[in-house]
């Protein structure tokens, strides 16, 4: 008995082995590749290719080396390049026209996706000549037509049976560690996902629905969001995450994105929630330097806008900075020395807020403020995409600061109903965001003070050595003589250096 069984078994597992290297064999053969090959392009409206085909009893049906390649010239590598797909199929849909694929599974996906000419992210389509049609007889080309050819039943049976279309159906779709880059029309990054895992399922043959996993997003290479996790829904019209949580210099974020893929330049809109980000960390990784600002920002914002056009933009938000700390702005510490005010050198913000509007092309500032104990600092105004700026604005000091300053300095801050207790002067910033220009030293200083205003010459560079000298040999100039203009910058020229500030108390009258 114990031999007959023995005897049975390896015979089950041969035969089994005979059967899986049969469906190999069978599924590996040029006939069935070319066609699941050919019938994935068509069902996905683009060209594919495979290179390795198997079927083993524990992943189902292995695919090895899918591409998909890249349609528009000058950019390197394909379009899709994958290490791996598994399906997993009902194995009797192997032998008939309908392919029931139950499970793909991508493996390390890497997609280079380019914008086309037309303002829209679309798959690689297949050529015309690619796209088959069955064919309804089969008479030879090169015959002349006849309207009165017919075709015998059996011949007809046979060419029916050999054009039948072979059909598969997808159910559940899994994605693991990809890697996604989107590039605009002039092959720009606008955005990468790495680390992308996502688990779906077919409402339609092109319609998905399921969940993503994110580990980092970069936006155009300057804002960073780890950690993302939202429900997503794809069709050939849209794509929508509806419910994203995620984390972002250090702090939270939520909200929802919706982009329209068929649409003219891809339309999309964003609603954003945002809270604990660190300043520090979003001026470092935009470029700027991490020490200007200290403090946590929390916020909101939504927006509409369309890809293929940065400037076609519009939309509202607002920020508000916790915990701030101004400092190493050059304007604002120059001031600080000027007028002996250690609190201008480095302002802890008890309020700080931004309130804008975006139209196309333009932030509009509703409202800025930085408030420290003893100073209000307020602006209003645009700010233009190209970084332009044109800011009317305010500096408010309370008594107790105005009392301390050089008389002439003191009389150009004029007292204000709000906030009471508070005297200010008012001054315009116009420029570029990275290179601001302002006339509130000229302000704050007034034209009646010739050695200061040298100091000032020294300070910003803007004067030539003649005047320099000239300032230094004349100690004993009177404060009613006339200085020459001069005009503030908010820092000094790349090209020019910033020496230190000779300045020593100035006694109050």
């Amino acid at each position: 008995m114990r031999r007959a069984l023995l005897w049975l078994g390896g015979g089950i597992l041969l035969f089994a082995c005979a059967v899986l290297l049969g469906v190999n064999l069978y599924v590996q053969s040029q006939g069935v590749h070319n066609r699941i090959q050919q019938e994935l392009s068509q069902r996905l409206d683009t060209p594919l290719r495979l290179r390795q085909i198997s079927v083993t009893p524990w992943s189902g049906l292995k695919l090895n080396g899918i591409t998909i390649p890249q349609m528009r010239p000058g950019i390197a590598g394909d379009f899709l390049d994958a290490e791996t797909f598994q399906l997993r199929v009902q194995f009797w849909s192997l032998f008939s026209d309908r392919l029931v694929i139950r499970q793909v599974l991508l493996i390390k996906p890497r997609v280079v996706w380019p914008q086309n000419s037309a303002g829209k992210w679309r798959l690689p389509e297949l050529p015309p000549e690619k796209i088959v049609t069955p064919r309804v007889s089969s008479v030879s080309p090169t015959a002349a037509p006849n309207p009165a050819a017919t075709i015998a039943p059996n011949e007809n049976k046979t060419t029916n049976a050999e054009t039948t279309p072979f059909t598969p159906e997808i159910r559940r779709v899994n994605l693991r560690d990809g890697e996604f880059t989107f590039l605009d029309s002039a092959d720009r990054v606008v955005a990468r996902f790495d680390g992308l895992d996502f688990t779906s399922s077919f409402r339609t043959a092109t319609d998905i629905q399921g969940d993503a996993t994110i580990a980092k997003i970069s936006l155009r290479d300057r804002f960073f969001i780890e950690h993302l996790t939202s429900p997503l829904d794809y069709d050939p019209r849209a794509l929508v995450f509806s419910n994203i949580s995620a984390q972002a210099a250090g702090g939270v974020l939520s909200g929802n994105f919706r982009m329209q893929l068929q649409a003219r330049d891809t339309p999309f809109q964003v609603a954003i929630k945002f809270r604990d980000l660190q300043a520090s960390q979003l001026i470092a990784n935009a470029g700027g330097s991490p020490n200007m600002l200290a403090g946590k920002l929390e916020g909101s914002l939504e927006a509409s806008g369309e890809t293929a056009q940065s400037d076609a933009l519009t939309g509202h938000g607002e920020i508000f900075l916790r915990g701030g700390t101004l400092q190493q702005y050059s304007l604002l510490v120059a001031l600080g020395q000027l007028l002996q005010i250690d609190e201008l050198t480095q302002l802890h913000l008890e309020q700080a807020e931004v309130h804008f509007r975006i139209s196309p092309g333009v932030v509009t500032i509703d409202q800025l403020l930085l408030r420290s104990p003893n100073i209000r600092l307020s602006a209003t105004g645009t700010i233009d995409f190209d970084g332009h700026m044109h800011l009317n604005s305010q500096l408010a000091l309370d008594d107790k600061i105005r009392r301390q300053l050089f008389s002439p300095i003191r009389e150009n801050f004029q007292p204000i109903a709000d906030p009471p207790g508070y005297a200010a002067i008012d001054f315009h910033v116009n420029g570029t965001v990275d290179r601001p220009k302002t006339d509130l030293m000229d302000k704050v200083v007034g034209r009646d003070l010739r050695d200061l205003g040298g100091v000032i010459s020294t300070l910003f560079g803007h004067h030539s050595k003649k005047k320099k000298a000239a300032a230094e040999t004349s100690p004993t100039a009177s404060p009613n003589d006339k200085a020459a203009p001069v005009e503030s910058a908010v820092s000094p020229s790349p090209n020019e250096s910033t020496p230190a500030l000779p300045l020593k108390p100035v006694p109050t009258p």
